[in-house]
């Protein structure tokens, strides 16, 4: 919710989106990021950076690289995270979508609603106790070998605010299919991404970026083979992720958690880390279970979610409610904001996604079935 961020229209980046272009593709999307407060907070953490740099710069000792982390796209750019047409429960209907958008190159139409759900703390320990076995018993994670590449094929759409002759108005695009390859140690990778790319054949996402720089793995650009290395110990896991997101997001308690899900959309935790990282997300503060909750393709399912509550949206993880295999992300309003003048109202869904295939193939841009 988060990932991935928030973004506008590709027509309407600004100077902050265009930080976030194929060398800021080091944040996770996902993301997770998934809303607009989290990716800001990010922006300025690297800009911090930045100016840390440059002034050791001044030394007569060579400069270090600035080194910035991966930005997986869902979540690119500035505005709200996503929304999909295919959301069951929702109130205004995909029919009502505006094609055309304002002459933007992606169609655009209202702002979609859904049911909020019911929230609870009961019944955390077991939901995700069952999870984490489902994770743990699972067949289908072989690992991952030199030359070999992690394929992500998922649904994702985002709602955002657009601006035309000073009018503005919350808006959100159709759902599209994201595709993202990426080499095992992270310095080679591809993706195709109608909102994103200038062109149907998708960019690169390989290092170094268009300056130079080759970031090094970290919990916010996390490899296949950095996952490899951290501890499976669910305690020392998560004060890991404390440790290490320090001072990021709009709360410790709430970046710990979204930083776990970019790790379980736009990623491929190995087979011993996968159930820990659920083990450690039950040890967040705040964490509840959303009953009936939908990812982007309208699979139903429940939901380990949290609340930010500076953002007042809810952070949602959904998983299947008899086999528990995780399905995707959504981020949901529940607390009525103000952004740009407009107001984004409970039950706006910010952002969704469904992840459809995740597997190991063997070439850059090869797809399992072919």
């Amino acid at each position: 919710m988060n990932a991935n961020p928030s973004r506008q229209s590709p027509a309407d980046m600004d100077e902050s989106a265009q930080l976030m272009s194929r060398t800021a593709r080091d944040l996770p999307p996902g993301r997770h990021q998934f809303h607009k407060e989290r990716l800001m907070a990010q922006i300025h953490d690297m800009r911090q950076n930045e100016n840390g740099t440059a002034s050791t710069a001044s030394a007569p000792t060579a400069p270090a690289p600035v080194k910035k982390a991966r930005l997986r796209m869902p979540r690119l750019a500035i505005a709200l995270p996503a929304l999909a047409a295919a959301v069951a429960g929702v109130i205004v209907a995909a029919s009502v979508l505006d094609i055309g958008g304002g002459g933007d190159d992606v169609a655009t139409g209202p702002a979609l609603t859904t049911d909020l759900g019911t929230a609870s703390a009961d019944g955390v320990p077991q939901l995700i106790d069952q999870i984490a076995l489902a994770a743990a018993s699972g067949t289908d994670r072989p690992k991952v070998g030199p030359g070999q590449f992690i394929y992500v094929e998922s649904k994702t759409a985002s709602t955002f605010i657009k601006t035309v002759n000073d009018k503005s108005r919350l808006i959100s695009e159709p759902l599209s299919t994201r595709q993202i390859w990426m080499s095992p140690d992270g310095t080679k990778g591809w993706l195709i991404d109608p909102t994103v790319n200038d062109g149907p054949e998708g960019e690169t996402l390989s290092l170094p970026d268009e300056q130079g720089n080759t970031p090094k793995p970290s919990l916010n650009g996390a490899s296949y083979d950095y996952l490899t290395k951290l501890t499976t110990n669910p305690d020392k896991l998560l004060a890991k992720i404390y440790k290490e997101t320090a001072g990021q997001g709009n709360s410790p308690d709430q970046q710990a958690f979204s930083t776990i899900g970019d790790l379980l959309s736009e990623s491929y935790p190995p087979a011993a880390l996968y159930p820990a990282l659920f083990k450690a997300a039950a040890k967040i503060p705040g964490v509840v279970v959303v009953n009936n909750a939908v990812d982007a393709t309208g699979r139903p399912g429940i939901a380990v979610a949290r609340q930010d509550e500076l953002g007042g949206n809810r952070e949602e993880w959904i998983f299947d409610k008899k086999t528990h295999a995780f399905l995707g992300q959504r981020n949901v309003q529940v607390k009525q904001q103000t952004e740009e003048g407009i107001v984004i109202k409970p039950g706006t869904v910010n952002y969704t996604s469904a992840i459809l295939t995740r597997a190991v193939v063997d070439e850059m841009k090869q797809t399992p079935s072919s």
